[in-house]
């Protein structure tokens, strides 16, 4: 193995790719070698319309070996920490990795492990997530079988990736049941560790009405710390101010859980790091603050916006064009405004597609209210964004 290259990528996910594509589209001279032990490289957007019967979980994987653009060095190796002063990698084994420019593209890590019980019973006993590929599928079993009940929606205390999806699938999993007569028989609730549905007031009121249509239940600030699947018994413990430690155990007959998420554990122990364990990041140049040649993107990026594809589809170009000026000992004129995207499903051919800066501002791409539900923008989901992701996104042409 060559033990230094000129651009070192942390990461084969959406963000290490794309932006290794699209630095050889600029540059085929580069010499770049992406970091990252995985065989399997997924779709997870499309992991939502798994888990409401409509995606095939098989289209939403390919091998990484197909993904990993021509000319780019595969390094085939776990990550086991950063020494920036020294510009190397610590890899597992003992082996050392050297870089003149570093990208971090870590992605974000799954604590399933936080919510005691959960491994044990997770794709069993009615307990369900779309936040795995093991897992997608049986959400849709769950939502298939259900004759009424207690339906549990869960959504963590932590950032996540894609910040709609815990409720995506609340709203498709309503819909089914409107449509196949159920809904008067089932208790719809939704537990969250936010504070509120969503952060954008005009994408939320729409929200809010198919909350309304679906008699859902809405509680806020608590965190979810047990589940007991035989007994089928969620518990959650108050966080906010007038709930504190508040401890509630709830029946259920399915609930989907979406793991507690960080950044991996070696980003949030290694000298990168900020205060929240995320890669510290000047949030408009992507470039990290006490180490100018390192810059950073995606879910492990610590960016006050939501951890989505879109986002990173928006900072893969500032980062390429920074990076490149920053490589010629040019000022970094590239700004990333914080951009993200969230296409909220809210039931069967219908969707809000949200979009939306650091401000919280709507930053829209079509001529027509994005916070009304739409059959078109349904399609885009469903049709265009997984084909634009394959053959556009990760091959560096968008």
């Amino acid at each position: 193995m060559k033990n230094h290259h000129q651009i070192v990528i942390v990461g084969g996910g959406n963000a290490g790719i794309s932006v290794a594509s699209q630095l050889l589209r600029k540059n085929k001279s580069l010499d770049i070698a992406i970091v990252d032990p995985s065989d399997k490289h997924y779709y997870q957007p499309a992991w939502t319309l798994v888990g409401s019967g409509i995606f095939d979980i098989r289209d939403t994987e390919r091998t990484e070996s197909s993904v990993m653009p021509k000319g780019v060095t595969w390094v085939k190796w776990r990550v086991a920490g950063f020494d920036p002063q020294g510009n190397k990698l610590l890899l597992e084994g003992g082996e050392t990795l050297g870089y003149d420019y570093l990208v971090v593209a870590p992605g974000i890590q799954l604590n399933w492990h936080e919510i005691a019980g959960l491994k044990e019973t997770l794709g069993k006993n009615g307990v369900c997530s779309n936040y795995s590929f093991e897992t997608a599928p049986y959400t849709f079993e769950c939502i298939k079988q259900f004759k009424g009940g207690n339906a549990i929606f869960h959504n963590p205390h932590t950032p996540v990736k894609c910040g709609g999806a815990p409720h995506k699938i609340m709203y498709m999993a309503t819909d089914y049941f409107r449509k196949h007569g159920l809904l008067d028989k089932v208790n719809v609730a939704y537990w969250s560790g936010g504070g509120k549905l969503f952060a954008v007031p005009k994408y939320e009121k729409t929200l809010l009405e198919v909350v309304q249509r679906g008699n859902i239940n809405l509680n806020f600030n608590v965190k979810l710390t047990a589940i007991d699947g035989e007994k089928k018994i969620a518990t959650f413990v108050g966080i906010g101010a007038d709930n504190k430690d508040q401890v509630t155990e709830v029946p259920f007959d399915m609930i989907h859980v979406t793991p507690p998420q960080s950044a991996p554990d070696f980003v949030s122990k290694s000298p990168l790091a900020n205060a929240a364990g995320w890669v510290e990041v000047d949030q408009y140049t992507l470039q990290h603050p006490r180490f100018a040649n390192v810059f950073t993107l995606g879910d492990g990026a610590g960016l006050p916006t939501s951890k989505t594809g879109a986002a990173i589809r928006k900072q893969a170009p500032v980062l390429v064009a920074n990076l490149l000026r920053f490589m010629t000992g040019k000022p970094l004129a590239a700004k990333y405004n914080g951009y993200s995207s969230c296409p909220i499903v809210t039931g069967y051919g219908k969707l809000v597609m949200a979009e939306f800066d650091y401000t919280n501002t709507p930053t829209e791409t079509f001529p027509f209210d994005q916070s009304k539900e739409r059959w078109s923008m349904f399609a885009l989901k469903r049709y265009l964004l997984p084909w634009l992701y394959w053959n556009q996104i990760l091959p560096g042409k968008m």
